[in-house]
């Protein structure tokens, strides 16, 4: 999996470096070959609850010591095979757009609009929104999640602000079936089911 989104990113060449994180030897290698110089990351930050803002952040501050600080850096979570070179590049063409954002952020759209949530209340479940009770989906809000595919985001202001949820924050829309994020064994076997289509054309271009 690792493999797949470095590939990509080395051959959208935008960036001066791909740069894999982790704690972990056999990762680090695979990073290796893949063509990805690979950053230590503190055991701290291998943890259950450590964030992906702290390993962004970690490994700014390494670049920054090393005098070579980025104006602008995209992380892209290896676990999001299906990202294409050209979401890579159509992404970072919004960052540049006017009006600059501070970040773009890979989102989708929700299968089951949240204004539809339904909660338990005294052993029997009620609309958690009855404003939006019997009114058709076509009406309801436009809304869209982070898809845990990938972040742009400016380097100074990510730092300083310590979030991708910043003010000036839009997003690259993607489909759901190109934004699996495998966690459990359940994505994984999405994930099997779309590869043929969504992942080893992407790899053979």
């Amino acid at each position: 999996m690792i493999v797949y989104p470095v590939i990509n990113a080395l051959k959208s060449k935008l960036f001066d470096q791909v740069i894999v994180s982790t704690e972990d030897a056999e990762i680090a290698e695979i990073g290796k070959q893949a063509g990805a110089r690979v950053i230590q990351r503190p055991e701290r930050l291998a943890q259950d609850h450590s964030t992906v803002v702290e390993v962004c952040e970690n490994v700014l501050k390494t670049l920054e010591k090393e005098k070579n600080f980025p104006d602008r850096f995209c992380c892209i979570y290896p676990t999001a095979i299906f990202i294409s070179i050209q979401d890579v590049l159509d992404s970072y063409k919004l960052l540049i757009k006017a009006p600059i954002p501070d970040v773009v952020m890979g989102v989708s759209d929700f299968n089951i609009l949240p204004v539809q949530a339904l909660e338990e209340n005294h052993g029997f479940l009620r609309y958690k929104w009855s404003e939006y009770k019997g009114i058709q989906s076509q009406l309801h809000p436009k809304l869209v999640a982070s898809n845990g595919t990938l972040y742009w985001a400016r380097s100074k202001r990510f730092l300083g602000e310590k979030t991708f949820y910043t003010e000036r924050l839009i997003g690259y829309e993607m489909p759901w079936v190109k934004a699996v994020d495998i966690d459990t064994p359940e994505d994984f076997k999405i994930a099997q089911m779309l590869a043929a289509n969504l992942l080893f054309k992407e790899v053979d271009q």
